[in-house]
């Protein structure tokens, strides 16, 4: 009996168990390693918080899933690697064995200039604690109309959460005037089109969020740009960059110049043949892409596949990631702006699009039978 060890309950390990539940690999001993009972969906938060989206609809039950699967869960955190001793160590003193292990862990949030210290700080990473603090202070939001949120990073996703909370607060208390800023001192979408960009600024003056292009540190309790200026924020959203997982450095893992994971054709590390890694805490170095769900996704079922192969001894399979991706960014209202290479657009459409994407990926892990 050999043992797989899968470190993270990531879009790409969704796959792996929803194909183990399908058909249990003979022979294969597997265990999750998951802080968390179940998986939200990044994607569709700023749906969620934007209200057209109530939270269930949002979350993979991994609970249900990996029984289905006959996967054994330890509910904890990978907190040390010995890639050459062949375990992983939890937070609770504990460890684990493995013959193969698969990383699907994530990324840390990289928070810089102060930002730990605002005592109004709303981290998106780990998502499932910046959901339940979301839920807490949304109330608090509606009840004082004087109430200002900083989102921090000019990014996808900081772009659609100041679009989410400006129109969700909007729509709620009927307060037209400025409560929410965004500030990119990065630049705006950074890696998209000119028409992406053009179409992002639009939605976001159309909801009245305040653009600040300029990095913003903060001081205690006290926001302001690296001018000095200060700027009035009750709660900060930080979505800023992402930086390795610091247990890594000790991991024996080869890593790339990221300093996450160094992965190659077949999501395999290219130091130990018995590690695999997808999703943000992996770097493929023969094909270097953003750290986005998109591709995390793309990764699963090549990931499901190379696993077993690696199990049973077999080659592996290529897999090369597309060299662009489609994005679909929540716009607020139901409406989203399309990115993809050069080209742009947005509206309702493009939200119906967005829309029907999400739901059937969900519902391939809240209802396993369905595709």
């Amino acid at each position: 009996m050999k043992r797989l060890v899968l470190a993270g309950a990531g879009h790409a390990h969704l796959h792996v168990l929803r194909a183990l539940g399908e058909a249990p690999w003979p022979g294969v001993e597997v265990v999750l390693v998951t802080p968390y009972p179940r998986q939200i969906y990044s994607g569709m938060v700023p749906g969620w918080i934007a209200g057209h989206y109530r939270l269930d609809e949002c979350v993979a039950p991994v609970l249900p899933l990996a029984g289905a699967a006959g996967v054994r869960v330890v509910q904890d955190a990978v907190c040390a690697l010995d890639a050459s001793q062949g375990h992983v160590t939890l937070a609770d003193g504990g460890s684990i064995e493995f013959d193969v292990l698969s990383l699907d862990t994530g990324a840390r949030l990289a928070l810089g200039a102060g930002l730990a210290n605002h005592p109004g700080l709303l981290p998106v990473r780990p998502l499932e604690s910046f959901v339940e603090k979301w839920t807490q202070v949304l109330p608090m939001l509606l009840d004082d109309d004087n109430a200002r949120v900083a989102v921090i990073g000019g990014g996808a996703a900081g772009v659609e959460l100041a679009l989410a909370v400006a129109y969700r607060l909007r729509r709620e208390t009927g307060v037209t005037a400025p409560r929410v800023m965004l500030a990119c001192g990065g630049g705006l979408l950074p890696g998209h089109a000119p028409g992406v960009v053009r179409r992002a600024r639009t939605a976001l003056a159309g909801q009245g969020v305040e653009l600040v292009e300029q990095r913003v540190r903060a001081d205690g309790s006290a926001l302001e740009t690296e001018a000095g200026v200060p700027l009035a924020a009750d709660w900060v959203i930080a979505a800023t960059g992402v930086g390795p997982p610091d247990w890594l450095a000790q991991s024996g893992l080869t890593l790339a110049p990221d300093a996450f994971i160094a992965v190659g054709h077949g999501q395999q590390s290219v130091s130990h043949a018995n590690v695999f890694a997808a999703g943000d805490v992996a770097s493929r170095i023969d094909a270097p892409h953003a750290k986005s769900g998109v591709y995390a996704v793309r990764a699963g079922p090549v990931l499901t596949a190379n696993l077993q192969r690696a199990l049973a001894g077999r080659p592996l399979e290529p897999y090369r990631p597309q060299r662009r991706s489609l994005y679909l960014l929540a716009a607020g209202p139901r409406e989203a702006i399309v990115s993809w290479g050069a080209f742009s657009a947005s509206g309702r459409l493009a939200w119906r699009w967005k829309d029907w994407i999400d739901r059937r990926f969900m519902r391939r892990y809240q209802c396993p039978g369905k595709r």
